[in-house]
């Protein structure tokens, strides 16, 4: 039975904790030697015949033999010769580096040649050893320095790539999470957002609030379908169409209409769609008109109950363009009533670490993690 063997890579994860002592003692690197020079090839089994460290040597004499092999794969380091009958110096060195860039290279120069090797570092190899110049033990501590040296490059590239990264997602959440826009100080927004994972890939929940000028107060609360990038752009275009809309007067029906135009031109893929609810009271009135495409219901809190309210509606934007129909429908709002519109990641969510969801009933007990409505006496708060 062949037992596979650990490379760099499972021992020094990029991002994240490297492995124990004992497990660089066991670990034998894969190294392969690109040398022309049969005699010098040899010195360099001899070496790893007496190094300490115990490495897989593999020996090839061109830099078409070497492509070859490292289109298979990659080994942990590459041993290469400046002077290969079909490539030289730093050439040799950039075909390396482009065919594998995940290993090590330490430059083999002749005595002659040290300042070749220090070209060679500062081209992008870990090392440079001199030949007929090295014991073995020094060659073996060259070899996991230079390894361990790559992978400490590697964990740097993906660190920063990974803060760029958060600065992008975090103009992508600005985006999703706005500022109410409210012309009265009788009406209070109350928003809560919080991802239900650690880590989370950016995910296409939307809200907004806006108060038009005859007093309207206007709510929606939607979710573009997946998660990453392109879901939380689409997401940020639906939410301030949504409002374009509503301070140019689309309402109800119409409205969704003209969001559904905006989600197929501009989704990604064909299977993307959205759901969305919405509502707008006037001032004085005791009712709501909501509008829900795909959505689940919402929440009303009457004193000291809380409800699972469903109302009439339609399918998600973009799952049939074109085609469907949202009705309005009319909410009785009971004085001192509070209405709380969320996504489904609430009742979905996991409870504690096990499989167990929270589901409809322990939703309501806990009000509700979205927008929030407060109906009092004739006024909005």
């Amino acid at each position: 039975m062949v037992v596979p063997q650990p490379r760099a890579d499972d021992l020094l994860s990029v991002g994240g904790e490297g492995a124990g002592p004992e497990a660089w003692v066991a670990w034998q690197p894969a190294v392969l030697l690109v040398e022309d020079d049969a005699g010098d090839a040899l010195l360099v089994e001899e070496l790893v015949a007496d190094s300490a460290l115990k490495i897989r040597l593999q020996w090839v004499r061109s830099m078409a033999e070497a492509a070859e092999v490292l289109a298979v794969d990659v080994p942990d380091c590459v041993l290469l010769d400046l002077h290969l009958p079909d490539a030289q110096g730093l050439e040799a060195l950039s075909r390396v580096r482009a065919s594998a860039e995940r290993a090590a290279v330490v430059v083999l120069t002749g005595l002659a040649e040290e300042e070749t090797g220090l070209a060679a570092v500062a081209a992008g190899a870990q090392d440079y050893l001199v030949k007929g110049r090295v014991e073995p033990g020094l060659f073996g501590r060259a070899v996991r320095y230079a390894i361990q040296r790559k992978q400490a490059e590697r964990a740097a590239v993906a660190l920063q790539a990974s803060r760029m990264q958060a600065q992008e997602n975090a103009r992508l959440e600005r985006g999703l999470l706005p500022r109410p826009l409210l012309r009265g100080e009788g009406v209070e927004a109350v928003t809560r957002y919080r991802p239900g994972r650690a880590q989370a890939l950016l995910g296409g929940d939307f809200y907004d609030i806006v108060q038009s000028v005859d007093g309207t107060v206007h709510a929606v609360v939607g979710d573009v379908s997946g998660h990453g990038p392109d879901e939380a752009a689409l997401g940020v275009a639906l939410r301030i169409a949504w409002r374009t809309l509503v301070l140019s007067g689309v309402t109800g029906a119409e409205q969704a209409a003209r969001l559904e135009e905006l989600l197929v031109a501009e989704r990604a893929r064909s299977e993307v769609f959205a759901t969305l609810i919405s509502l707008s009271a006037a001032p004085g009135e005791r009712t709501a008109s909501v509008v829900r495409a795909g959505h689940h219901g919402l929440l009303m809190r009457d004193g000291g109950a809380v409800d699972w309210v469903e109302v009439a509606g339609g399918p998600a934007l973009g799952v049939v363009p074109g085609l469907a129909d949202w009705p309005v429908e009319e909410l009785a709002v009971p004085q001192d009533a509070a209405v709380v519109l969320f996504t489904d990641g609430l009742f979905e969510g996991h409870v504690g670490r096990g499989s167990e969801r929270l589901g409809r009933t322990d939703c309501c007990a806990s009000r509700g993690n979205g927008p929030r409505w407060h109906r009092s006496g004739s006024s909005t708060n």
